[in-house]
């Protein structure tokens, strides 16, 4: 933590758009948005071309898509500093700020093993999604979150080393194979079972760490005094580095970007385009003061955990109730069916904003 001269209401907006805009685009997926408009490209084309965007790359490779959860583990370890200045200047003590940590990291855990749990239609023991991974992330950028930005760089930076000596030692020859890697070992071990088809393993919370330490120290340097232009100069540098890395590592064919196992170059990468979206946003919004976009998606923001648990737990009863009523009109009338599959993935995307600005009119907001 440092000491700053900034109020305790004073709001980043910048961050409420990066936050609401990430959000908004995984509700897009959860209304099936992306795949009515996929369908209706048809196979080949420039639009074809931009719809593969908005899906992950099956193995070596970076799309636009792969890069919303390193963004979303990003704004939360942003958004941390602001929250524990916070708690501190109203006399909160470490040790009460550190339980509450311990209680929203169990929180996450139980709600992303929970999710698992509603998608098999049975009690299974899973640690795939973005929540557990984030119950790990958040706990570990709290405890080294009062040390200085150097150590933290350290500390990050020793995270994704360990990972890329764990995959090379178990398999030095062919290190980064889908299902046959250690990610995917020691997914055995701890569910006896690894993700069929997906190749997605439970120990990338240990790379991905460093996307949640990298914006609490983005959130550090934001809150502090320094001017602003030298705050955008320091974000553009360290994500200019990170993509450099990044895909300079895939090009000489040193670590494959992958981001179903968060490969050290996959993580560079992400955490790059995450630091670059941010400076961008923050002179857009902070600094220029072009605000009126936020609102829009800073509404999405404000409830992002309950939104996302109930896109995911009642979306398809939502897709379902909308399908009734428009596609009766819209079929009624003569449109095709690729026709209202667009329009009904539109409106169920609507239904989720307009729940969020619901809530947010009434002052309701969900916090763990």
């Amino acid at each position: 933590m440092i000491t700053t001269d900034t109020p305790i209401g004073k709001r980043l907006l910048s961050l409420d758009l990066f936050r609401g805009a990430t959000m908004f685009l995984l509700l897009g997926e959860s209304a099936e948005v992306y795949h009515a408009l996929h369908e209706a490209a048809g196979e080949t084309g420039f639009f074809h071309a931009v719809m593969v965007q908005f899906d992950h790359h099956p193995w070596n490779g970076l799309r636009f898509w792969d890069l919303i959860q390193p963004f979303f583990m990003f704004i939360v370890g942003v958004a941390m500093p602001f929250s524990l200045n916070k708690r501190l200047e109203k006399g909160e003590p470490w040790a009460q700020v550190f339980r509450h940590i311990l209680y929203r990291c169990g929180m996450l855990l139980l709600f992303g093993t929970g999710l698992h749990c509603v998608y098999s239609g049975k009690l299974v023991w899973e640690l795939w999604n973005v929540l557990t991974q984030l119950s790990f992330t958040v706990l570990v950028t709290f405890l080294v979150i009062r040390l200085s930005w150097r150590m933290q760089l350290s500390l990050s930076l020793g995270l994704l080393l360990l990972a890329e000596i764990l995959y090379r030692a178990y398999d030095p020859a062919s290190p980064f194979v889908k299902d046959a890697n250690f990610g995917s070992w020691s997914d055995l071990l701890l569910m006896g079972k690894i993700n069929d088809g997906g190749g997605w393993v439970t120990v990338n919370c240990l790379s991905t760490a460093a996307h949640t330490i990298w914006g609490a120290m983005a959130g550090n340097l934001l809150l502090s005094t320094k001017p602003e232009i030298e705050k955008i100069k320091t974000l553009v540098i360290f994500g200019g580095i990170g993509l450099f890395l990044g895909y300079s590592l895939d090009w000489l064919s040193i670590t494959p970007i992958i981001k179903r196992i968060a490969t050290t170059s996959f993580v560079f990468a992400s955490g790059g385009w995450a630091l670059l979206t941010l400076a961008g946003m923050f002179w857009l919004v902070d600094v220029k003061g072009y605000q009126k976009s936020v609102f829009f998606f800073a509404v999405v923001g404000m409830n992002s955990i309950f939104i996302y648990l109930f896109a995911n737990i009642g979306g398809g009863w939502l897709n379902g109730l909308v399908h009734i009523f428009n596609d009766g009109v819209f079929g009624g009338i003569g449109f095709s069916p690729r026709f209202y599959h667009i329009t009904n993935a539109l409106l169920v995307w609507g239904v989720y904003w307009y729940l969020t600005y619901f809530l947010h009119k009434h002052k309701i907001y969900f916090r763990i």
